[in-house]
Formats: structure tokens, C-alpha cells, sequence
């Protein structure tokens, strides 16, 4: 179980919340009882979420690990970063390039405060509040105009947040709007749930999250794909994101009925 520390001012932790939920299904500490109550309730239909939490965080460091290593990429902007865990951005991006600079957004105060707190020394990161779907508010943001140089290549990473975004909120135009200001030889980073579990499966986790304020919405691999339009697939494509160029093979079949499919692309 995780520890009962205060919360931040003004945060009540009696409502579950969508970053909570992911850490404590992450088997992370970050969480509170009402967070353990929805992830149980996940974990209970589909005992392997754990398994493809852990393989869609994989799935990150490994994407960021091949953007510094062998595309030269020394910027990252990490959008609905969720809260502290392992293989973070800034860890992994630092590791392999040490000028690498990197900025995590999230719209959750508590996410923002985590982040804040644990990087205050770097020079290298930092951590911004911003929603996703005011895409103007996050590219112009002081701190990201002061460690962005969008002239130059840039990663945008957006893995397992636009499953968040509904189709009136507009996910493709979103996307747009940072394809816009991103120069040739960027690349975009995406894993996105997909509707392929059983009914029961879907329907648990949408009402975990729906629960938290961050309802869900499942889309067809078509659907994930055409998010990466204007944009030069990265071998191998858009895949379950356990097979995303992985150091070892995976066993052939599922953990888990939870589909999670993840892909990189580059800007022409």
C-alpha cells in the first residue's frame, strides 16, 4: 500500500485522480486510497493492466533512448507526462546526450508540483502546467520558448494521452497545430489505447477513468494511425508497444486483453 503523505494545498484525494490511478497500476507510491480503489477495480477485469502499464513506460524509454542515440535528437517536449517513475525523459534523454533538454506538461496540479519539486536544480529540465488541447498555450509558454528551439528538431511525445481527448475535442487538430512549429526532422511520439479488449475489459477501465475526470476513448489502430499524418512512419510503425524495437523479443500472445499500440514518425 502506498504511503498517506499530504497532499498539495487545495487537492482533495478523496476524488481519484488519472495520473494517480496510472502510477498506482504502475506499482507506484504517488497515490491515494480513492486512486488504489479505481486502479483495483481496473486490475480486477484485466489482471495483466499492470503488465502493459509497465510495457507502454518501457515503450517511452526506448523511444526517447533511439531519438537521442541515433537520430541526434537534443530536445524533448514530454506532454501529459503523468507523475515521477522510472525511465523518465529527462533520465533516459541525459543518459545518452548530456546537452539534451527536455519539458514535461501536464494540466494536473499534483503531476506539476511532483515535477517541480524533484528537478528544481536542473538546468537541463522543467516542468510547465498546460492542457493538451490549447496546443497555442504549450508552444508559447515562456519556460518552453526558453528550452525549445523549435528551428531546430524536437521530439513531441505524447504517450498515453490522446486516449483522453475525445473527436469533439479534435485530437488531428491538435496534432496540426504542433506539426506546425516543429521543423523537419522532428519526430512524433504516440501510443494511444486501441478498442480490442472484451466489452468488460473497455467498460472497466473507461469508468475507472471517467471516474477521475479523464474519460477515455478508445480508437482503432487506423484511427492512431492517421495521427501521425504529414509524418515518415519509423520502422517498425505503429505496433502493440511490447514490439516497438524491443532489446528481446516478447513471447508471441498477450499479458493482457488491454491493448496499448505506440509508433514514432518523423517530419519530412
Amino acid at each position: 500500500m502506498a504511503d498517506e503523505r499530504p497532499a498539495p494545498s487545495g487537492i482533495d484525494t478523496r476524488i481519484p485522480n488519472g495520473a494517480r490511478i496510472y502510477d498506482y497500476i504502475l506499482g507506484g507510491k504517488n497515490n491515494y486510497a480513492a486512486d488504489r480503489a479505481a486502479g483495483d477495480q481496473m486490475i480486477g477485469t484485466n489482471p495483466g493492466a499492470p503488465a502493459t502499464a509497465k510495457a507502454n513506460r518501457a515503450f517511452l524509454g526506448r523511444a526517447v533512448r533511439y531519438l537521442a542515440e541515433e537520430c541526434g535528437i537534443r530536445q524533448f517536449l514530454d506532454i501529459g507526462t503523468g507523475l515521477p517513475t522510472q525511465q523518465n525523459v529527462h533520465e533516459v534523454a541525459l543518459a545518452a546526450v548530456p546537452d539534451a533538454r527536455v519539458v514535461y506538461v501536464d494540466y494536473d496540479p499534483v503531476v506539476v508540483a511532483h515535477g517541480q519539486a524533484l528537478l528544481a536544480t536542473s538546468d537541463s529540465v522543467t516542468v510547465i502546467q498546460g492542457d493538451l488541447r490549447r496546443p497555442g498555450e504549450i508552444i508559447d509558454h515562456p519556460e518552453t520558448r526558453r528550452f525549445i528551439d523549435f528551428g531546430a528538431p524536437v521530439a513531441v511525445l505524447m504517450v498515453a494521452v490522446l486516449h483522453f481527448v475525445s473527436d469533439e475535442e479534435d485530437p488531428a487538430g491538435i496534432l496540426a497545430r504542433f506539426a506546425e512549429v516543429m521543423a523537419p526532422g522532428s519526430h512524433l511520439v504516440i501510443s494511444h489505447t486501441v478498442n480490442e479488449a472484451p466489452d468488460q475489459v473497455m467498460e472497466s477501465a473507461k469508468q475507472g477513468f471517467r471516474g477521475a475526470g479523464a474519460p477515455l476513448t478508445p480508437r482503432t489502430r487506423d484511427e492512431v494511425r492517421a495521427f501521425f499524418a504529414g509524418f515518415e512512419p519509423v520502422e517498425p510503425g505503429l505496433v502493440e508497444v511490447a514490439r516497438w524495437r524491443p532489446a528481446i523479443e516478447p513471447p508471441a500472445g498477450r499479458k493482457s486483453p488491454w491493448v496499448i499500440v505506440g509508433g514514432v514518425a518523423r517530419k519530412r
